[in-house]
C-alpha cells in the first residue's frame, strides 16, 4: 500500500522553510530596532539582541513628529482607499454590466494605460499639481492616486463574473441602475473590494518617490518620507536602529490592513477559483 503521508510531510516542511524565509525580513527589524548602532553595525552580527533597549523608538518619538507623519500617512492612504474604490466599482460595474456605445475602446483605453510608466506622469502630474496650489499638500499627493486604471480593470473583471440574470431580475423588481449596484452588485463584489482595498493602501503607503518629489516641509512629510529624515546622523552616517524602529512603524498598519481584509482577499481567490 503506498505510503501518502510523505509527500504531505514534505510539502508541511516546504510551506515552514518558506514561511520562515519570508519572516526573516521581518524578525531582522524587529531585532535591529533593539540594538544600538555600535551593536547593529557590527560583524559577525548580533542574531539575537544580547542587550535589548527601545532606545532607537523613544529616540525616534521624542526628536521627531513621528506621530504627525502617521497621521498624514493614514489620512492619504485612507482617503484614497476610499476613493479608489468608489470610483473604481461605479466605472467598473457600468464597463461590466450597462452596455453601451464604445464600452469597449473605453476599457481598451483603461488597459493601454496600465502599460505607462508611472514615473513618465511625474512631471506632467507636477506641473498640474502646482498650478492648483496642491504641491507640500496631504491632497495633491492622494488625488493622483484615485485615477487608477488597476483598479477599474480587477473589479470589472470580478463583476463580469457574477450573473447578468442577477441585473435583469432587479430591474423587474423595479429597482433602478443605482439600487441595482449598490443593493445587488456590490455586496457580491465584496471579495473583489477587499483586494482592491489591500492593493490600494499598500500603494499608496508606500509611493515613497511620488510623496519626496510633492512634500518639502516637515509637519507635511508622510511615515516613509520622515523616517528617512529621522534616521540621518550626517550626510554620510545613517542610524539604523532608528531606521528599524521607523520600518516598524510603518509596517504595522499596513499588516492590520491585510488582516483585516485578509478574508474577503483569500475568498476572491477561492471564488475564482471555483469559477474558473
Amino acid at each position: 500500500m503506498p505510503n501518502k503521508k510523505s509527500p504531505l510531510w514534505g510539502g508541511h516542511l516546504f510551506l515552514w522553510v518558506l514561511t520562515l524565509f519570508f519572516l526573516w525580513p521581518f524578525y531582522w527589524m524587529v531585532s535591529g530596532s533593539l540594538k544600538n548602532l555600535k551593536v547593529a553595525l557590527q560583524i559577525p552580527p548580533e542574531w539575537i539582541p544580547i542587550h535589548p533597549s527601545f532606545h532607537n523608538y523613544t529616540s525616534l518619538i521624542t526628536n521627531s513628529p513621528v506621530f504627525t507623519w502617521f497621521y498624514n500617512s493614514m489620512f492619504i492612504s485612507l482617503i484614497a482607499t476610499v476613493l479608489v474604490i468608489t470610483v473604481s466599482s461605479l466605472s467598473a460595474y457600468a464597463l461590466a454590466k450597462i452596455p453601451f456605445k464604445g464600452s469597449k475602446w473605453l476599457f481598451s483605453l483603461m488597459i493601454a494605460a496600465m502599460t505607462i510608466p508611472h514615473t513618465v506622469l511625474f512631471i506632467p502630474l507636477f506641473q498640474l499639481l502646482n498650478e492648483i496650489g496642491l504641491i507640500n499638500t496631504k491632497w495633491g499627493v492622494l488625488l493622483p492616486v484615485v485615477g487608477w486604471p488597476f483598479g477599474v480593470f480587477l473589479l470589472k473583471q470580478f463583476m463580469g463574473t457574477l450573473p447578468s440574470e442577477l441585473v435583469e431580475a432587479s430591474k423587474i423588481d423595479g429597482c433602478g441602475e443605482w439600487q441595482t449596484f449598490w443593493r445587488v452588485i456590490l455586496p457580491l463584489a465584496k471579495p473583489g473590494l477587499g483586494v482592491l482595498a489591500i492593493f490600494t493602501f499598500v500603494n499608496t503607503w508606500n509611493d515613497y518617490v511620488w510623496q519626496v518629489i510633492v512634500l518639502s516641509g516637515e509637519k507635511t512629510y508622510t511615515l516613509p518620507v520622515g523616517i528617512k529624515v529621522a534616521q540621518k546622523i550626517s550626510e554620510l552616517e545613517t542610524n539604523y536602529g532608528v531606521a528599524m524602529a521607523g520600518a516598524m512603524f510603518a509596517t504595522l498598519p499596513v499588516l492590520v490592513i491585510f488582516l483585516y481584509f485578509q478574508k474577503y482577499f483569500t475568498e476572491g481567490i477561492t471564488l475564482g477559483a471555483l469559477k474558473g
